[in-house]
């Protein structure tokens, strides 16, 4: 699983550089890092949720899959600290971790998961072309790899946090393995300026 901790691991740098990348001037951030902040999904009850549904509040979010060996839970640890640090801030934010294996993450499946983690945390699934739809649209890329022989797969996806703000842009991608000390200092500031707006 190391090699697929390499890729999870590199996915997540090349987004996150290409993030921050300079573009020219004019350009909306999410233009500059190519990212459409958009999806229609299912949360684990069946309902329709969309970008939309969550006006007024900052959106954490993160891809991969439940059967995901340590990038995904590293990740939701770090989420769920995130929240905890937050404090009477993390009311502020909803915290998304979207699937990228929806024929195994089944909404049931997601939300006993997420709740392992925080209950704070909602899971979203969808049809195979929804999460497609959805990955793309946020530069996240993933592929199903197997092993000769083995029926059983792993997912290779992009690592990292996607933070989108109250009006639902997109403000800033969290590169995989960034200091959670680091994430909540700026996502105070973040939360500390929106307040005073």
């Amino acid at each position: 699983m190391t090699f697929l901790r390499s890729l999870c691991l590199a996915g997540g740098l090349l987004l996150a550089a290409a993030a921050g990348a300079q573009s020219p001037h004019g350009l909306l951030p999410e233009e500059r890092a190519g990212i459409m902040p958009r999806y229609l999904l299912q949360d684990p009850n069946g309902r329709s949720v969309t970008h939309e549904d969550f006006h007024g509040r900052f959106q954490l979010i993160s891809f991969g899959y439940t059967y995901c060996p340590d990038v995904c839970p590293t990740t939701l640890v770090e989420m769920a600290a995130i929240l905890k640090r937050l404090d009477g801030d993390a009311a502020r934010v909803q915290a998304i971790f979207i699937t990228v294996d929806p024929e195994r993450d089944t909404g049931k499946v997601l939300k006993t998961y997420t709740e392992f983690f925080d209950p704070r945390i909602l899971g979203l699934t969808g049809s195979p072309a929804l999460v497609r739809r959805t990955a793309d649209n946020f530069r996240i890329r993933y592929a199903k790899v197997r092993e000769p022989g083995n029926e059983n797969y792993a997912v290779d996806h992009s690592a990292g946090m996607i933070l989108l703000g109250p009006d639902g842009s997109f403000i800033k991608k969290f590169a995989f393995a960034t200091p959670v000390d680091d994430i909540v200092r700026e996502l105070g500031e973040i939360l500390g300026t929106a307040s005073r707006h």
